[in-house]
């Protein structure tokens, strides 16, 4: 199965039914299905070609829908770029993967403008506000869909810790898959009503387009969370039932002072990935949504989603991110590979038909990611990832390798000290570096934003996490900010972190 039969096979059964609320427009499936058919002829009319790459650049907007869709009935595969990526990084991504053509917005023009002399695989361009009009006023038969199941579907650039962005490469049995898996878990149906503010560039956001699409269920999109008492609100209007979180959102949520506990008894489940919810979160949380089951989970783009909680288990390890996501397997390795006992550090291994097929066009980084897995016809993603097992075989993160500080020779988890750090109310955002010390090697440093009104001072953090953690994992510095910087996915940047402590 092709990732565009989500969308053919929706309008079959629901045509009437409003598929996407966006840009104050409704669509329903039926229109959703023609539009893309009709703007894929006119990609393949402007010589797109079975395989060939588009840019989409563009923010959450029913036109970034219609183009993801379009190019996939075209046989194309499309790459979702964040609309205030500036003009450099735009034209490395479009010479890396040799792109055909930029569905774009009248708000990036500029920024394409830049970049477009600079890629001289450009064959055409689309702007929405200019071309779509016309385009999508046309009658036109209904794609025809070339290719099959193992083609590309798209290339997510993920920039990592270093270096140039990556293009991981997800073909439509990698997308099939996730997706399927993941709705099955979240026991999606065409009665959900999903509010999503995650930039569909990220591939969480991303991904909530595709299984609303794929089960049928409404999708509202919004374009950030800058004001969460207005997403709120929109929350009520649409009798929303899901809500796609991040820990920079949640922590928002639970700085709002006018949200009364079991305001939203519709509000069927919330999810939080791209980084682990500190534990102290996900109590305020379930307090504040008593009907509502939150999903812990853990992913990449390499292979879209790892593990999740079972909310059942939530009050009995909050701090877990679960077990493998259905049809999938996900293990611990210690350092010579072998399966490690339950406690035991190491690294994270990923099975399934999710896992990517490599990085585009980029071997060393593939083999570092890919490599032979227990049988011999195989090959399982190594994520970077620190994890351990409980008795129960349910998985803890534990931190990236990249992540973990030495100081006084003892291996510390950033995270686990941010953990104890967010447990004190009046701390907003935490994160925890190293910092060269001629004595320790490394000292840690807690890099903190309060909660407005916040009185705490470095005396009462560090008082708090020496009753929580060993001596040697206490931080000896806090620094505090008004804000922490962030990736463009809303999560808190270690890396950038660091690099404004080493600048200064």
């Amino acid at each position: 199965m092709r990732a565009e039969r989500f969308l053919t096979d929706s309008a079959s059964r629901y045509p009437k039914k409003v598929a996407l609320v966006a840009s104050g427009r409704r669509v329903t499936f039926g229109e959703l299905d023609a539009m893309s058919d009709r703007l894929a002829t006119a990609l393949t009319q402007r010589g797109l070609q079975r395989g060939e790459r588009v840019i989409v650049f563009m923010d959450n907007c029913w036109e970034a829908v219609v183009g993801i869709f379009a190019v996939l009935k075209a046989g194309g595969v499309f790459s979702p770029i964040n609309p205030s990526t500036k003009a450099d990084k735009l034209a490395y991504v479009i010479n890396n993967c040799r792109a055909s053509a930029i569905l774009a917005q009248e708000r990036g023009l500029g920024i394409l403008e830049h970049a477009q002399p600079h890629c001289p695989s450009l064959k055409f361009r689309m702007i929405a506000e200019r071309d779509y009009a016309q385009v999508l006023e046309r009658e036109g038969a209904p794609a025809t869909m070339p290719g099959i199941d193992i083609d590309l579907c798209m290339l997510v650039y993920t920039s990592g810790s270093t270096g140039f962005p990556k293009g991981v490469m997800m073909t439509h049995q990698n997308v099939v898959a996730a997706a399927t898996s993941i709705t099955t878990y979240l026991e999606n149906t065409a009665d959900d009503v999903i509010l999503n503010v995650l930039p569909i560039s990220f591939d969480y956001g991303l991904y909530q387009v595709l299984m609303a699409v794929k089960v049928g269920a409404t999708l509202i999109l919004e374009k950030s969370f800058a004001f969460p008492q207005a997403i709120f609100n929109r929350m009520r209007e649409e009798r929303a039932t899901g809500l796609p979180l991040v820990p920079t959102m949640a922590a928002m949520i639970l700085g709002m002072k006018d949200l009364k506990v079991g305001e939203f008894p519709h509000l069927r489940y919330l999810t939080n990935t791209a980084a682990a919810l500190p534990p102290a979160h996900i109590l305020r949380l379930q307090e504040l949504f008593p009907t509502s089951r939150i999903y812990s989970m853990y992913g990449l783009t390499e292979c879209k989603r790892c593990t999740y909680l079972p909310p059942s288990e939530l009050a009995k390890r909050p701090s877990s991110v679960g077990i493998a996501i259905p049809g999938t397997e996900a293990y611990v390795v210690d350092d010579n590979g072998a399966r490690a006992k339950p406690g035991e550090v190491g690294e994270l291994m990923i099975r399934g038909a999710h896992v990517m097929k490599g990085y585009w066009e980029n071997r060393e980084a593939t083999d570092r990611a890919l490599k032979p897995g227990p049988f011999p016809w195989e090959k399982v993603l190594h994520t970077g990832d620190l994890f351990r097992t409980d008795e129960d075989g349910f998985l803890y993160f534990v931190g990236r390798k990249d992540d973990i500080i030495k100081s006084r020779g003892e291996k510390v988890s950033p995270k686990e000290v941010e953990n104890v750090l967010y447990a004190l109310p009046g701390i907003r955002e935490a994160a925890v570096v190293g910092t060269p010390d001629p004595i320790l090697g490394m000292a840690i440093k807690a890099v903190v934003a309060l909660e407005s009104g916040s009185d705490l001072t470095e005396q009462n953090i560090i008082r708090h996490c020496a009753k929580h953690l060993e001596d040697f994992m206490v931080p000896k510095m806090i620094e505090f900010r008004d804000e922490l910087p962030k990736t463009e996915s809303g999560k808190i940047s270690r890396r950038l972190v660091g690099a404004l402590e080493a600048a200064e």
